[in-house]
């Protein structure tokens, strides 16, 4: 046999290793799993705080553990803004991710009409929707490709009424803003007080658009009752709701000042002036809580945007539904389906969230948390909510009523 020449043979050799690196170049590319992730918020508008905060949590948890996937594995986030409370803009936008982007989980859900039209595509598509922000609580009724890891407004502000009522308050009035959380919390509040023997003078529903409270106000002052129950989306609203309040009167007044944890919410609180002192509120989060797994959150927070920045509860929504996501991508070794996603998700739980031991309910994807009531003090030369008593909660208190 010929013998063939070191040229030949150098041409041979440079060959082999081209198609030996070519195939594992090709193999490496047919190993390589891309998650997709749709993340629909409000990024522009007056209420765009609400979705920042959401989205900063996210992306905390995607910077802090968004390397912890199997090897291979990575996680594209798709981000749409949906400019406000537009269920049709939402509808859309959920659309296009869905058809064109074709990705594996849809998140965010900061407002609860919003996600209620994004639920529906959910259910014919197929596409797990983890919700970060929205509270109202038909969000998962009888939605199997849905689970929320934020709060039912019900989980709060029912037990808030039981509570009240408690205390031995006999009167109250109810002012809430004029969407489907703020009817969920003015029907929980007033089931929880009325069963425990409290009577409900009026109630009052502000039109989200406003910015003149003031009428409004001056009805729940002139009723003069024990408790004066307040509900708004948060953010600005808050503050804007306290200086009302204090502008009329009722902060100083007899009337005692309670609601659901968004009118105190923590990064808006250094904005409120001393107004909210004393106001008493039940919820699933404060930024000001000891628990070690909150101080390391708030710590890493502000580390990365700034020492004078705050988290609240939309930011932990943000985080908890972003480690559900990648605990549900490392569970299937990041070959991720919608059935077993699914699955997956209702059963999954983080018992170290900054807001105390989270679980999701099997039956309803609905999330199991405690409540705190809290009262706003001042501690360390500012306003804190200070977690006063822990309420143990099972689910959504109006899940449970509609299926009895």
């Amino acid at each position: 046999m010929k013998s063939s020449s070191p040229a030949a043979l150098r041409r041979s050799v440079v060959s082999s290793l081209f198609c030996i690196f070519g195939a594992l170049s090709l193999s490496g590319l047919a190993s390589a799993e891309v998650v997709k992730v749709g993340m629909i918020l409000t990024y522009s508008g007056p209420e765009a705080s609400l979705g920042e905060a959401i989205d900063r949590g996210a992306s905390l948890y995607v910077k802090l553990h968004g390397k912890e996937l199997p090897a291979g594995t990575s996680v594209e986030i798709i981000k749409r803004d949906d400019t406000g409370v537009n269920p049709e803009v939402a509808k859309r936008l959920a659309q296009e991710l869905i058809v064109r982007d074709q990705v594996s989980f849809l998140t965010g859900g900061q407002w609860t009409p919003n996600t209620l039209a994004i639920s529906a595509l959910t259910k014919q598509a197929k596409v797990p929707y983890v919700v970060m922000g929205a509270g109202g609580s038909n969000v998962t009724w009888q939605q199997p490709y849905v689970i929320r890891v934020q709060h039912s407004v019900w989980q709060s502000d029912y037990p808030l009424g039981q509570w009240a009522a408690r205390q031995g308050y006999k009167t109250a009035f109810t002012l809430v803003t004029d969407f489907a959380p703020g009817h969920d919390g003015e029907a929980a509040f007033i089931k929880g007080f009325t069963a425990g023997g409290g009577k409900v003078l009026s109630s009052v529903r502000v039109p989200m658009k406003t910015t003149d409270y003031l009428p409004y106000m001056l009805k729940a002052k002139e009723a003069a009752p024990d408790l004066l129950y307040v509900f708004n989306p948060g953010g600005p609203t808050a503050t804007a709701f306290m200086k009302a309040m204090a502008d009329i009167g009722i902060t100083k007044s007899k009337t005692k000042i309670i609601g659901s944890g968004a009118i105190t919410t923590d990064e808006e609180l250094p904005n409120m002036g001393r107004a909210p002192l004393g106001v008493i509120t039940v919820h699933h989060y404060s930024a000001a809580a000891t628990r070690k797994a909150n101080l390391d959150f708030v710590a890493a927070w502000k580390r990365e945007y700034g020492a004078n920045t705050t988290p609240n509860y939309f930011a932990v929504g943000g985080w908890d539904g972003m480690k559900a996501i990648y605990d549900a991508i490392r569970a299937q070794k990041g070959k991720v389906a919608p059935e077993a996603t699914m699955a997956y998700l209702r059963k999954w739980s983080n018992p170290d969230s900054p807001r105390g031991p989270i679980h999701i309910e099997t039956e309803t994807g609905e999330i199991i948390q405690h409540q705190y009531v809290r009262r706003v003090e001042e501690r360390d030369g500012h306003l804190a909510n200070v977690e006063i008593e822990t309420l143990p909660q099972t689910g959504d208190p109006e899940k449970q009523f509609r299926t009895k």
